[in-house]
């Protein structure tokens, strides 16, 4: 379960918000700045010398250079220096408020969108933050003068708008006024799920709780975790502490909710628990604002509504989990992780880390080549959740991924040992994992009996298949199996570069050179830059006479800077270029060395 998901307008809000609040995605959606020469006799300096500048365009481009690479720090300091320089350009004004508030800079965010406001008519953004900024400072009734009396009654394009009123409302102390207009929302066809919940959160902080839990009984209203955690929380007010209880014991997923599970625990054991989802008015427009940051991240254009509704919601609400977390996973997914990371931070000092997130951010960081930081946030999670299974499986595939394969064993013994009694399913991959780990930190039998594990309950897995199938043609154990093991998984995954290559390899190894050719051939043709690959060929190639051919592959494999793996020897490639193969082999074979096949490539999941 997503623990940041909240119900989501159909498209067609999503369609209604983008058109009625249309912003600078890209720097590059501007005309080229104008031309030096044609800005305004004022901005030229009065006397003294001419300072070095590049006027509007130097910033300009800087900007949008940043804006392209996610570099929301480096786009709001350009961005600011290109409204200085033409302070009266709506497109830079907006972008450097996308830029400031992207970067986290909410406070200079406010004070652009104040000037802009004063000095003419206010951008679709500017108002928003200004909005932002009433209820930050709480004044409820500047904020129902700027949002006034609504023009469209039954128009989605008002949702916004209604939901700061109806909020708002409340925090003027008019409860019934507030209450009324979350109904008439709730009429808007489409969006009755997503009003209803906030409704919800206004009849709890006024103390209806009956009418509370009735809309969130309703799975379209309160299915997502900020519902569950509001209504055990109210049915523990209306002491239905059971039913609080079997409802979070049957939320989907909820093993991996640990802050859901808490909360069950001191239901359970009858302590207090208040009603805190919201706790304000100005929480609940925080709300407002995350709902549209979870409804606007899965739009096709998500950029960049969500991530300011998202850094809108912290701001207002800094101790909601859920805004930090949303701010967090956008930020990563931009590949900002020194802008992330101060939400992960205070996430964990908030004692509100998320496994799921957690576990994502750890990927992330593999992906992106951080290693030292992924594994440092693995270590974290196993010291927070030592009972989580999938944590200690994201340690393993860390240690595993930099080679540390007897290290990975451990790791995966935890997560196997958590997961006894589990469904078979959650099973099969840290079971293959840990047979690669002790295959290539040589415990072969203990491999063998993971990786046949493994095939009971996944056998029709294409890498599982291929790396047991690969690992006995190493050996030369059980050949007729294994070749029919590649074999099906060559036809479960025809066309994946490396289950062709272990085919043709099993057939080289077994004296069917001719066989070898076809598949090994189809591998080269998507793993040209694999220097493995383009040995194994030239192997093929000799074997088969096409002597010229062979040397060739060597060759081109050589060039490909075979150093970078241990899968290829390039001591041994000069020796067959020198010498041949035949001759190599004979050597090996008279100084009874062993070269050892390299590793079949294995799946992360």
């Amino acid at each position: 379960m997503d623990a940041v998901t909240l119900t989501r307008p159909n498209l067609a809000l999503i369609a209604a918000l983008l058109a009625a609040m249309s912003l600078p995605a890209q720097a590059q959606d501007r005309p080229d700045p104008r031309p030096e020469g044609d800005a305004p006799a004022a901005e030229a300096p009065v006397s003294g010398p001419a300072p070095v500048t590049f006027g509007l365009a130097g910033p300009f481009l800087a900007a949008r250079m940043a804006t392209v690479e996610n570099d929301f720090q480096a786009a709001a300091r350009f961005f600011v220096q290109a409204v200085a320089h033409d302070p009266d350009d709506r497109f830079l004004q907006d972008s450097a408020l996308v830029a400031l508030v992207s970067a986290g800079e909410i406070d200079r965010a406010v004070a652009l969108a104040t000037r802009i406001g004063s000095e003419g008519e206010p951008t679709e953004l500017s108002r928003l933050i200004d909005r932002a900024k009433l209820v930050h400072s709480g004044d409820w009734t500047g904020l129902l003068a700027d949002v006034g009396t609504p023009t469209d009654p039954d128009s989605e394009a008002d949702l916004l708008a209604g939901m700061l009123r109806g909020w708002g409302l409340l925090g003027a102390g008019k409860a019934s006024e507030a209450l009324a207009e979350f109904e008439r929302l709730a009429r808007v066809e489409g969006v009755a799920p997503m009003v209803n919940y906030h409704l919800a959160l206004a009849r709890a902080l006024v103390g209806d709780y009956e009418g509370a839990e009735s809309l969130l009984a309703d799975d379209l209203t309160g299915a997502h975790i900020l519902g569950f955690t509001a209504r055990a929380q109210i049915l523990a007010q209306l002491e239905r502490r059971d039913e609080a209880v079997a409802m979070i014991e049957a939320v989907p997923g909820v093993e991996a909710e640990p802050q859901l599970l808490a909360l069950r625990d001191r239901i359970k054991a009858g302590q207090p628990v208040t009603f805190d989802v919201v706790k304000t008015p100005a929480d609940g427009i925080s709300q407002v604002f995350l709902t549209f940051a979870s409804a606007l991240v899965s739009s096709p254009d998500p950029e960049p509504l969500s991530l300011i509704h998202a850094r809108l919601a912290a701001w207002l609400s800094p101790e909601t989990a859920e805004a930090r977390l949303m701010v967090a996973q956008i930020l990563q997914e931009r590949q900002q992780f020194d802008l992330a990371e101060p939400e992960y931070d205070a996430l964990r000092r908030m004692g509100q880390m998320r496994p799921a997130a957690e576990l994502a951010r750890i990927d992330t960081l593999s992906r992106a080549g951080r290693t030292d930081e992924a594994g440092k946030a693995a270590l974290s999670l196993t010291a927070a959740y030592p009972d989580l299974a999938q944590a200690w499986i994201a340690l393993g595939d860390l240690l595993r991924q930099q080679e540390k394969f007897a290290q990975a064993v451990p790791a995966y013994d935890k997560a196997l040992a958590l997961l006894e009694g589990a469904p078979d399913e959650a099973r099969w991959f840290p079971l293959y994992a840990r047979g690669i780990a002790l295959e290539r930190s040589r415990q072969f039998d203990r491999a063998e009996a993971d990786f046949l594990a493994a095939i009971e309950i996944r056998p029709n897995q294409a890498s599982l298949l291929n790396y047991l199938g690969y690992s006995w043609i190493d050996r030369n154990e059980n050949l007729d199996q294994a070749l029919d093991l590649i074999k099906k998984a060559v036809e479960l995954s025809p066309d994946d570069g490396y289950i062709l290559d272990s085919l043709a390899w099993a057939y080289y190894r077994l004296g069917r050179y001719q066989e070898a050719v076809a598949p090994m051939e189809k591998a080269i043709l998507t793993m040209s830059q694999d220097p493995l690959v383009n040995d194994h060929l030239g192997d093929i190639y000799w074997k088969v006479g096409r002597y010229r051919e062979a040397e060739i592959q060597w060759q081109r494999a050589l060039s490909l800077d075979p150093t970078e793996t241990d899968d290829v020897d390039p001591d041994r490639l000069r020796a067959k270029l020198d010498r041949g193969l035949d001759a190599v082999l004979a050597e090996e074979a008279a100084g009874a060395v062993q070269t050892p096949a390299p590793a079949p490539q294995a799946a992360n999941n």
